[in-house]
Parts: structure tokens; C-alpha cells; sequence
């Protein structure tokens, strides 16, 4: 009770105002407003401000700018800016000093475009290290928001070393220096990489002074292509040849190495500014062929894998950078040249005998005929001279044919041996490549590795039955198959021919027989070893006619005797003296017949 005797009551406060509601006393509500107005900051629509930040939660950020009411910025505007916290001072853009609500709506995002070229050319100016936020991917490259700016992020300015993946850096705030600025067209270039460019350029020097040949450095594979790896030192690139990766033999440096791999390298080369440093992965190892087995030799067998192919051969490796070559030569007994792709293929597992063996020059040779007996070493046995058998015909040559009776047993059948009958003027008119022959044994060089063989001796000689017809003086049809500047050659009955010299072609009328002209012919030589038969159509009448002349002189001479002789002469004896004559020609001629 006596706190409340010591209140007083305000000597000046007007009660019937605030009984009529009016709380204000003599002072009137538009001063009190004008009073309050007086403390708070004068502010413009379309104005750039510096405001205070509140409050932030993950959508909107609460910026007092010293007016009657705080301002709201989505969070999205700064996104350049993950640091931002409560007390953080921040340019804002009023865009209206009130809504519908009554809020006052700020942006961030203009009031940094609003400022932002300013800024960009001030930074490039004074070569300033500035944040931006990657928005997205472009062709090329990366836009970057830079005070608001989009700016152009170039790929090859993210890093000093290559990019494979570019989407790892959407969304994410990085320092950049502007490196290009086009004033008409207002665009902005950016780089990432110069600014980490200077520091690793000392690292590179440092770097650089201290290589030395041999030496083993800790690099990571930065790049890999068709022809080699290339390794980053720490800001120094090297590059390893395909060659300098393995021992063996490699197709393609994926088989060796991984992306970003830390190996270990040896320093092979560089030059004189050690700009261009050549990097060995496989002389870190022992070469293969020294530790190859000190007890192999010639004649033993190895396998191996086929790792690359030639017409001439085929490479095998028998351990990883060891390598022995098969010549085709080596792969079959056969003589024929053949491609070594016939016999083998890369990849294919195949066992060999070693033929030569250099550990100096580090070459081996090697042969898989060599697995299977040598068909020459019994061959006498197995084709006897008389033998009959099947051969497949390989070549022709104007001398005859070439022959495969097995693999790596050669024939040659002389053209002479092809038939008894038909004068061959190249093989391909009596047999083609790739068919089968029968043919004989006649003789055998084993030295040379080749067979004289006959086709023709497989059947009986017909020259000794045709000696028995064709005989000298005998007459025969023959058409005329083919004319030469010699003669002609004539085709006779059982499949024979002959031939006939220009003279011995003029007929009875004078003229000259021509070719498909059936005549009779006259046989004037008959030579059963050259298989040569020399015929006549001239001498058919002309032996007639002499034959006629002969008669007619006989007779002649029969009438003078009958005259000079007595009437007592029998008649007998001049009939059966020209009968004999007549009967000899017919008999002569049916003969020919």
C-alpha cells in the first residue's frame, strides 16, 4: 500500500480524450508518424542499398536495409556465395517499397547487375582473384556467375590438367580471374587454371633443375593415346612410347595402364630445355630374355601364343617379351608358297621346335613341319617308281604340270607324259588347277625333293597298234583341223593326227585345200618315237595317175608283142598280165582303205 500512495497520476494527462478514445494526449497522431518517419531511412524504389543480413533459412534470406520493414531475397541469389551468415553486409536492388502485403521486395541479383560491369572491369583491371558460381554446362565450357554476370569458363581454363567429366563442377563456387572482357558485346571470359598457373610454374622449374637420366620418379597417367601414355610429374609432363611400356608387345596402352594410376617411371630422355622428357615403364623391370631359361636349346619344344601375323610368318611369344618367329616355310613339308594366315592366327596357342636360339642378339627361330615326320626320309618306300596315285595339279608351267601327291610331296608331269596322242601345246588345254590327276611314278629325285611323274604311262602305248595301220603308203580320211605357215595339221581316225606340208596340200584341180575339208590321205613317214605322222593328199592322185600311166605304157607294150608274135600266141597270158597289174593297184588301194 505504500508503493501505490507514492504513484502519481500525469498532471497533464487528458481524460476525456481517452475516454473518447483519442490515447494521443495534445500531440496528434500525424506528428507521432512524422517522429517515427524522422528515425527510419529515406529509401527510393529502383535503388541500389547496402542492408543487413537477419535471418536465412535454406529458401529465403531476411535483409534489414533500416526501414520500416525487412526485405526478402530468395536464397537462390546467392548461391555464388555458400559463406554467407547472419551479420553479412550485401548490396540489394529495392524493386518496390511495397506489396500487396505490405513487404518490401529487394533483389540481390539486380543490384549486383546493376554494379557488376563496374566491378568486372575493376577486377580485370587489377587483376583481382573473384568468386563464381558454375551454374550449368555449354558448348565448351562452363557459365559462370560472376556479380550477377554470366560469364564464359572455357574447359581448357578449369584446370591445368584435361577434363573428363565437367559435370562435377556444376554448382559449385570457385575463385576465377577474368582473363578477357569484350566490351561491345559485353561478354566475360574467365580462368580457373591461370590462377593455380603460377604456382605450378615454380613447382616446374624446381622440377625441371633437378631431372636427371635414369632417375625414378612418381608420376599419375594424365592422358592415354594410341601411340603412349602421358604422366604427370607434378606439374611437369612426361610421355612413355607404347614401345617403353612392356616387354611384350601391346596393342594399346589401356592394356597397360588405368587414368589417373600412380606408377612409377624411369627417365629415359629429355631435351636441351627439358621441355620433351621421354618416361620408360618396362625398364623398371629386367629384360625378359635374361631371365629366360638358361638350359634351352635348339631342338627343344616350346609353346607359345601367336601375337602378330605376316604373309611371311607368324610371331610367337613363349614368355611376355620373348619372341620366336615360324617362317612360313617352317609351318609345312609343302613347297608351295603358301600365306602363313593359312596355317595360324593371332591369339591361337601353338607348340614349336626350336631352330635357332642368339640370347646375344636376342632372336629365335622356330618351326612346326619339324612335329611331324619329314615325308622324304622314306620315300622310295612309300613311292616306289611304278607306283599309281592320286595327285592334285598346283601350277602350270609351258613344260608341264607341277603336282601334289601328299603334302610335301612334289610331282612334275612333262608335258611330253600327258598324253600319247594329243600333241599338248600348254597343259591347261588337257587339265586345270586344283583337279585331281592319277598318275606313276617314273623317277625320283630325292636331293631336290621332286618326282618325275606320267599321266599317259597309266595307259597302253596306242602308237604300237597304230603302226599296224598308219603304214607308209596307206591311204586314209582326214580333215583339215588347223592351218599353219608349215602345213597343216590333219585329224585321222582313232583320235590320231598328222600333218602335211603346204605341197602336199594342192588337189587334183590345182587349188589348195583349206581348213574343215575332208580329203584322203596319203601316209609318207610314220615315226613311232616321235609320234609323227607325215601325210600327203597330192600323192593319192598323183600316184594314180602314174599308176595309169604305167598301165597304159604295159599296154602298150603287151600290143606290139601281140603284133610281132604268131597267131598261134594264146590271148591268156596279156589278160592275166594286166589283171595282175589291176589286182595289185585295187589291192593297194582297199589296203590303204
Amino acid at each position: 500500500m505504500e508503493n501505490l500512495k507514492n504513484i502519481q497520476p500525469v498532471e497533464d494527462f487528458n481524460w476525456d480524450s481517452y475516454e473518447k478514445g483519442d490515447s494521443y494526449g495534445e500531440k496528434s497522431k500525424e506528428e507521432l508518424v512524422k517522429t517515427y518517419d524522422e528515425t527510419l531511412n529515406t529509401v527510393k524504389d529502383k535503388e541500389v542499398v547496402m542492408g543487413t543480413v537477419t535471418a536465412m533459412n535454406k529458401r529465403e534470406v531476411v535483409v534489414n536495409i533500416g526501414f520500416k520493414s525487412d526485405g526478402v531475397v530468395p536464397m537462390s541469389e546467392f548461391r555464388y556465395n555458400p559463406d554467407l551468415k547472419v551479420g553479412d553486409e550485401v548490396e540489394v536492388y529495392i524493386e518496390s517499397q511495397e506489396d500487396k502485403k505490405g513487404q518490401l521486395i529487394l533483389s540481390h541479383k539486380k543490384a549486383r547487375a546493376t554494379r557488376s560491369w563496374d566491378r568486372v572491369n575493376e577486377a580485370l583491371e587489377k587483376d583481382e582473384i573473384i568468386k563464381g558460381y558454375i551454374k550449368c554446362r555449354t558448348k565448351g565450357g562452363m557459365i559462370v556467375d560472376v556479380f550477377g554476370i554470366e560469364a564464359f569458363l572455357p574447359g581448357s581454363q578449369i584446370d591445368v590438367k584435361p577434363i573428363r567429366d565437367y559435370d562435377v563442377f556444376v554448382g559449385k563456387t570457385m575463385e576465377f580471374k577474368i582473363v578477357k572482357i569484350n566490351q561491345e558485346f559485353k561478354n566475360v571470359v574467365v580462368s580457373h587454371k591461370a590462377l593455380i598457373e603460377a604456382e605450378l610454374e615454380q613447382q616446374k622449374k624446381d622440377i625441371i633443375s633437378k631431372l636427371e637420366k635414369g632417375q625414378i620418379l612418381e608420376g599419375t597417367v594424365k592422358n592415354i593415346t594410341s601411340y603412349g601414355v602421358f604422366i604427370d610429374l607434378g606439374g611437369v609432363d612426361g610421355l612413355i612410347h607404347i614401345t617403353d611400356l612392356s616387354w611384350g608387345r601391346v596393342s594399346h596402352p589401356e592394356e597397360i595402364v588405368k587414368l589417373d594410376q600412380k606408377i612409377n617411371v624411369v627417365i629415359l630422355d629429355f631435351d636441351d630445355e627439358k621441355k620433351r622428357i621421354a618416361l620408360g615403364l618396362k625398364q623398371l623391370t629386367p629384360h625378359p630374355w635374361d631371365a629366360l631359361d638358361p638350359n634351352l636349346k635348339v631342338g627343344d619344344k616350346v609353346k607359345g601364343k601367336v601375337v602378330v601375323m605376316a604373309d611371311y610368318g607368324a610371331f610367337i611369344e613363349i614368355a611376355p617379351g620373348v619372341e620366336g618367329l615360324i617362317h612360313v616355310s617352317e609351318m609345312s613339308w609343302t613347297q608351295h608358297l603358301r600365306s602363313a594366315q593359312d596355317f595360324m592366327k593371332v591369339g591361337d596357342e601353338v607348340e614349336a621346335v626350336i631352330l635357332t636360339l642368339d640370347r646375344d642378339e636376342r632372336k629365335m627361330s622356330l618351326g612346326i613341319k619339324q612335329l611331324k615326320a619329314d615325308p622324304w626320309e622314306n620315300i622310295e618306300e612309300r613311292f616306289p617308281v611304278g607306283s599309281r596315285h592320286t595327285a592334285k595339279v598346283r601350277n602350270f608351267t609351258n613344260f608341264g604340270v607341277f603336282v601334289e601327291i601328299e603334302e610335301g610331296v612334289d610331282g612334275l608331269i612333262h608335258i611330253s607324259d600327258l598324253s600319247w596322242t594329243k600333241k599338248i601345246k600348254h597343259p591347261s588345254e588337257f587339265t586345270q588347277i586344283g583337279a585331281d590327276i592319277d598318275v606313276q611314278v617314273l623317277e625320283i629325285d630325292k636331293e631336290n625333293r621332286r618326282l618325275s611323274l606320267g599321266h599317259k604311262q597309266l595307259e597302253e602305248n596306242p602308237w604300237d597298234v597304230f603302226e599296224t595301220i598308219f603304214t607308209v603308203g596307206s591311204i586314209h580320211e582326214g580333215t583339215i583341223i588347223e592351218m599353219l605357215d608349215k602345213g597343216a595339221v590333219i585329224s585321222l581316225p582313232y583320235g590320231v593326227e598328222g600333218f602335211a606340208t603346204p605341197k602336199h596340200l594342192v588337189k587334183e584341180d590345182g587349188s589348195q585345200a583349206q581348213v574343215e575339208e575332208k580329203l584322203p590321205f596319203k601316209v609318207i613317214e610314220f615315226n613311232k618315237d616321235a609320234k609323227r605322222i607325215i601325210l600327203s593328199h597330192s600323192r593319192v592322185f598323183e600316184d594314180e595317175q602314174k599308176a595309169a600311166q604305167k598301165r597304159e605304157k604295159a599296154n602298150k607294150r603287151n600290143n606290139r608283142k601281140d603284133d610281132e608274135a604268131p597267131v598261134m600266141s594264146t590271148p591268156i597270158e596279156k589278160t592275166t598280165l594286166g589283171d595282175i597289174e589291176e589286182l595289185a593297184a585295187l589291192k593297194e588301194k582297199l589296203s590303204g582303205k
